[in-house]
């Protein structure tokens, strides 16, 4: 929101020292966001006086006319306007002005004759709306006055960013009573000096009726008739005041809705009453729900669909006229032709106005004041101040003889309550770790627009939160007011108190700190990557979208490469492998925990899920004088999650080999998923060449990328304990000859499985193959066996026979021989 401190100062008296008010600002919980000098805008542009007027040469419609600037010779200009002549005084903007629009004024020719300048209207100045002719200034302007000194335009603007719980500050008065508070100064509001000078006159036409449907969408609809108005500029007073906080004037009815919702914080819209009656005459004004599929063309000359969530202003003859608290509708809008207006001063449901403006694109001052809350108490008098001031500046009169004869129809059929509290005050005190007095505490909830009164006893206040505050309705709310006011800065650092009290770590706190210190002791480094995304990267990497669900789409992104959230965290592994690369690092090892988004059609809000994921690139070491290079593989990678497994002592752990069409970003044979019982962990392997290639890295890069929070339910808090064996083991060899496409893994399950509780331990020591010897398609698969029996010790007969059923079992099962 844009601030004049020029308008503010009427209120209250606004400290000289910007930075320092900035500054204020900013701890007690007001944003700015930036700090505009205005009268900068219109350097260049000086009051002139024209000295002669001549007729174009050749057109029929311009002049060449020669302006004094009070600067040196007078300046040649060639000036379309139709009210140009010689003696009169108007804005010039001398050549290397800038106006409004970035529109630079140089030196030119226009139908062959020198123009050194620009003879200036209200409009090209951005100070209204009036584009007939050249803005004339009365005749005591001082030829040469820069026109910002002329017309006071001198300003400074804050543009403050609100936080949605305080919409009272959106608005002039919310921010004096604001300021009041910080500074501990008083203000003053001007609602009942503008209201007071409302007049009602008798015309007898009782003419408007308002029905409100839904009490929840509409808790309270007003409605003043003016009639005999008169629509054109507005003036001077109010252009300059919208205009520098960044509102172009339109005419003077607009202009005074926008001023009052500025001022107030209150949306107003004035429709044109003639064009809301029905064929009795009356203008029946019901506020409901809109219609499914209706259309309505709103006044930026958009035809809308509607739906049911959104609610509308109607008659029963002409349909939607408005979309409550959003926009109004083309059909009813105040024009040139317009004498009669219906002034609608009302509040809407905040989550549905939020809906609609965002479902429709319309988002504007109105629907951000409404989206918030807009207080319901108060609309008649801030209703009687817009009407007043229309008449002020449009002439016409305000009609007593509506809502029976009170000027007025309103409806309320829901009325927002005050907040009663109580204030403990060595409560607050020792929450707040400090001792702020009774007498501060009374000052600064009355200055925020509190009633405050004594409490039960000395140490209690009973405090009545007013309804313009709807942040405030507990105890605890109260209390970080007056902090915040008090300072912050001004609490001394404690720490608390831990007396009887102790802390531990969470099961999954556990976890990730097991992980981080398991593959640091791997060598590998954490680092974190955006959450932002290229729509593209999933494709680039070659990644299944399988379970990957929807991209989740950002609405406002940085950039076109950051415009989705991430489905997966190795597309910024990789890039930071291509980064490490391109300066000259070779041996990569990185490690990242970290959320990835998905959505799923049809639903409203995106979900998100912890990964763990890691990159390996170059060597384990460096050639040496004695060793080559070794380069990392897929080994290198499952052996960094065997480690994890072993001290997450996750149970039933085994790698389940992955076919090309399963893990197209990996390369075929060196790629597998993780596995923890039944239960999928992820997936390791070399990444595929093409998937490497697309992130400008260079191969082999190992990765993995583990579902975190299946990682933490599989984790076990203890190992089991198991004893130191007492009694010898018995070692048998064994060589199996089998097909190729039995794996490794299908042969130890099988061995486990049969060698039942006696079978200790089986590793692979040897793999050989020879067609010559083993046949085509055959190799034989060498295991070392280890047997030992818990009670005790196991003899040669019981080893033998327990062998003998393994071996059986296994060959029945794989189709294995046992090579002699």
């Amino acid at each position: 929101m844009k601030v004049s401190l020029k308008w503010l100062n009427e209120y209250v008296e606004v400290p000289t020292d910007t930075k320092a008010l900035c500054d204020k600002l900013d701890l007690t919980g007001t944003g700015v966001e930036g700090v505009e000098v205005l009268g900068a805008t219109f350097d260049g542009v000086v009051v002139g006086y024209v000295e002669t007027c001549e007729p174009h040469p050749d057109s029929d419609h311009m002049h060449v006319v020669t302006v004094n600037t009070g600067a040196g010779e007078p300046v040649q200009i060639v000036c379309g306007a139709p009210n140009i002549k010689a003696g009169i005084k108007l804005p010039v903007a001398t050549v290397g002005a800038v106006l409004p629009g970035d529109f630079k004024i140089k030196k030119s020719k226009l139908r062959g004759v020198a123009s050194a300048g620009m003879c200036c209207s209200r409009r090209e100045l951005g100070l209204g709306s009036d584009h007939e002719g050249i803005w004339i200034l009365p005749d005591d302007a001082l030829v040469g006055t820069p026109i910002a000194d002329y017309l006071k335009l001198t300003d400074t603007v804050l543009d403050l960013e609100i936080t949605p719980n305080r919409p009272d500050s959106l608005s002039i008065v919310g921010l004096a009573r604001e300021m009041g508070a910080m500074y501990r100064r008083d203000w003053k509001s001007p609602l009942d000096e503008m209201a007071a000078k409302l007049e009602l006159v008798d015309d007898g036409a009782d003419d408007v009726a308002v029905t409100i449907e839904d009490a929840v969408r509409c808790p309270r609809y007003s409605a003043r008739v003016i009639r005999g108005v008169k629509v054109g500029p507005s003036p001077d007073w109010m252009v300059e005041r919208l205009a520098a906080i960044g509102q172009r004037s339109i005419n003077n009815i607009v202009d005074v809705t926008n001023y009052i919702l500025f001022l107030f914080g209150q949306p107003l819209h004035a429709f044109d009453l003639n064009k809301l009656k029905g064929a009795d005459g009356r203008a029946h004004v019901v506020i409901r729900e809109a219609e499914d599929g209706a259309k309505f063309t709103t006044l930026d000359e958009v035809e809308r669909a509607l739906t049911s969530d959104m609610t509308v202003i109607a008659t029963p003859e002409r349909g939607p006229v408005a979309l409550a608290g959003v926009m109004g509708g083309l059909d009813t809008e105040v024009t040139e032709e317009t004498t009669d207006i219906l002034l609608e001063t009302a509040t809407f449901e905040p989550g549905r106005t939020s809906r609609t403006s965002r479902n429709l694109g319309l988002i504007s001052e109105s629907s951000m004041r409404y989206e918030r809350g807009v207080d319901d108490h108060g609309i008649e008098e801030r209703s009687a101040a817009a009407a007043a001031l229309i008449v002020e500046v449009a002439g016409g009169h305000v009609s007593g003889s509506i809502g029976g004869g009170v000027g007025i129809v309103d409806e309320w059929p829901s009325v927002s309550e005050e907040a009663h509290l109580t204030f403990r005050i060595p409560r607050f005190n020792a929450m707040m770790g400090a001792n702020i007095s009774r007498d501060f505490i009374v000052e600064i909830l009355g200055r925020l627009g509190c009633k405050v009164e004594d409490g039960e006893d000395a140490d209690t206040l009973a405090v009545t939160s007013p309804t313009f505050r709807p942040d405030l309705p507990r105890e605890i709310d109260l209390y970080e007011e007056v902090l915040r006011l008090y300072g912050m800065d001004q609490i001394e650092a404690t720490l608390p108190g831990g007396r009887g009290r102790f802390g531990t770590v969470s099961h999954e706190q556990h976890v990730k700190n097991k992980v981080n210190d398991t593959l640091r002791a791997c060598g590998m480094n954490e680092t974190m990557t955006y959450s932002f995304a290229e729509p593209s990267e999933i494709e680039r990497l070659r990644l299944p979208l399988e379970g990957l669900g929807q991209a989740v789409e950002l609405l406002n992104p940085m950039n076109a490469e950051q415009s989705v959230m991430r489905q997966s965290i190795i597309p910024g592994l990789l890039r930071s492998v291509a980064h490490n690369q391109n300066r000259g690092v070779k041996n990569i090892q990185l490690y990242e925990m970290g959320r990835v988004f998905f959505a799923h059609e049809g639903k409203k809000k995106p979900k998100e899920r912890e990964k763990l994921a890691g990159v390996l690139a170059g060597a384990v070491r460096d050639a040496g004088w004695n060793e080559a290079p070794a380069p990392y593989d897929f080994f290198d990678g499952k052996g960094v999650l065997e480690n994890l497994a072993r001290e997450l002592a996750l149970p039933k752990v085994r790698f389940k080999a992955l076919a090309a069409d399963e893990a197209p970003q990996l390369q075929p044979g060196r790629a597998a998923e993780m596995l923890s019982g039944g239960t999928s962990l992820g997936w390791v392997g070399e990444l595929h060449p093409l998937a490497v290639a697309a992130y400008d890295a260079a191969a082999p890069v190992v990765a993995f990328e583990l579902d975190l929070e299946a990682l933490e339910r599989a984790a076990r808090p203890a190992r089991d304990y198991i004893d130191v064996p007492t009694f010898p083991a018995v070692s048998m060899d064994i060589a199996f000859v089998v097909d190729e496409d039995v794996t490794h893994e299908r042969l130890v399950q099988c061995m486990i499985s049969a060698g039942g509780k006696l079978l200790e331990d089986v590793r692979l020591f040897d793999v050989y193959r020879d067609e010559n010897r083993l046949g085509a398609g055959k190799k034989s698969m060498a295991y070392a066996l280890t047997y030992r029996a818990a009670d005790r010790t196991l003899t040669s007969d019981e080893a033998e026979k327990a062998h003998e059923r393994m071996v059986k079992k296994v060959c029945s099962a794989t189709g294995a021989e046992v090579r002699g």
